[in-house]
């Protein structure tokens, strides 16, 4: 099998387990509908069950699904610069049009999602048109910049100059009260109403609260950095980088997550805790994504676990596809214009839920790819992308 081959394979299937976490999480939360029966309707066996599930999937996936979409969305656009660049076109204009594309992807699925990446993603892709022709050595100076939460780290120096400065407050309760209030609704219009009128804003406004946007932003630059350098192939020199990472990320992640749990021992200032506090938490979930891949990658190469892990390429070949369907499938299972389910069901039984979703999902791509190779909003993306002006 040769390199490209399995560079591609691992990817897919790496996508593809991506996908998997954001649908299961998603369900736990039941798709941004923060609305769960009370515990005393339950059984204190099933709310323990609930606080396990809940706890577990948070520290597997919370922020390393998304995360891991956006390492993957870089290394993509590495695999397109270099094809166009073999032909002498500047990638640049006609990337710039695909993320346009991208913007209206996803306002179709923001109307049923108030919680979606794809806007997010469209506005930041267009860093990596900026960074498309810099050597390696500065892309990956520019990532790790990024990834080090400039902006958490210049309201921490604001404070230090200023003891009266606050960190911004966006005010987004306003934003997701409305949002609860079209979920409730049993009108599938008033939803896309609200969440069309709501859902964007409160999304880009989140991600640029916690730390999202400019994670995401430097995660575009590495995996771009990480296509360049052919560090998703299998040979010797990406296993022994995996390897240096895996032992890196793990040792990083726990420094990190002791600092976080112990930062009162450092400060109480609610200044601090919603600048340097949130850059720790960015880099705990930053390192434990680069976990998630590298352990990802190095168990790919194990033939019998690789029998396993390329099954989720079907997923992962079609991710646009069923990244928009789940928003789909989601909203209607949980949103009272549906199913209803939300305020009926805890995290233990929403768990479940998801794995129904994701197994339906999964069927669904496996015949389709099988059928027709390419998810139909991935064929009408790239039809679209190269259309002629």
């Amino acid at each position: 099998m040769s390199d490209t081959k399995s560079r591609i394979e691992v990817v897919d299937s790496l996508r593809g387990f991506a996908i998997m976490g954001i649908l299961l999480l998603h369900s736990i939360e039941h798709f941004n509908f923060y609305v769960f029966p009370k515990n005393e309707s339950q059984p204190d066996w099933l709310n323990q069950l609930d606080t396990i599930v809940w706890d577990s999937l948070f520290f597997l996936f919370g922020g390393k699904g998304y995360a891991i979409f956006a390492l993957l969305f870089g290394f993509t656009f590495s695999l397109m610069y270099a094809k166009q660049k073999l032909k002498g076109i500047d990638f640049g204009a006609r990337f710039a049009w695909r993320m346009v594309l991208l913007a209206c992807f996803a306002f179709v699925n923001g109307m049923f999602f108030p919680g979606e990446v794809l806007l997010l993603y469209s506005i930041i892709g267009f860093v990596l048109i900026l960074v498309r022709n810099l050597p390696d050595k500065w892309l990956l100076l520019i990532a790790i910049l990024l990834l080090s939460q400039p902006i958490e780290w210049f309201h921490y120096v604001r404070h230090l100059l200023d003891e009266n400065y606050l960190v911004p407050d966006y005010n987004l309760g306003e934003y997701w009260q409305m949002l609860k209030k079209g979920q409730l609704s049993n009108s599938l219009g008033e939803l896309i109403t609200m969440n069309t009128l709501y859902g964007h804003k409160v999304g880009l406004l989140w991600a640029l609260n916690v730390g999202r946007m400019v994670q995401s932003a430097g995660l575009f630059v590495f995996g771009f950095w990480l296509g360049n350098k052919k560090l998703f192939s299998a040979s010797s020199e990406s296993i022994a980088f995996w390897k240096k990472l895996l032992l890196f990320s793990i040792v990083a992640f726990s420094v990190f997550y002791l600092v976080e749990m112990n930062f009162d021992f450092f400060s109480k200032k609610e200044v601090v805790r919603k600048s340097l506090l949130r850059a720790v938490n960015m880099y705990k979930n930053l390192a434990f994504t680069l976990v998630l891949v590298a352990g990802f990658v190095l168990l790919f190469q194990k033939e019998a676990i690789k029998k396993v892990l390329q099954k989720l390429s079907f997923l992962g070949r079609m991710s646009l596809t069923a990244y928009v369907t789940q928003s789909i499938m989601g909203g209607f299972v949980f949103y009272n214009y549906g199913l209803g389910l939300g305020p009926h069901i805890k995290h233990s039984l929403s768990f479940v839920v998801g794995i129904v979703l994701f197994v339906f999902q999964y069927q669904l791509c496996k015949f389709w790819i099988q059928k027709y190779k390419q998810g139909p909003l991935e064929k009408l993306w790239h039809k679209l992308t190269w259309i002629k002006f």
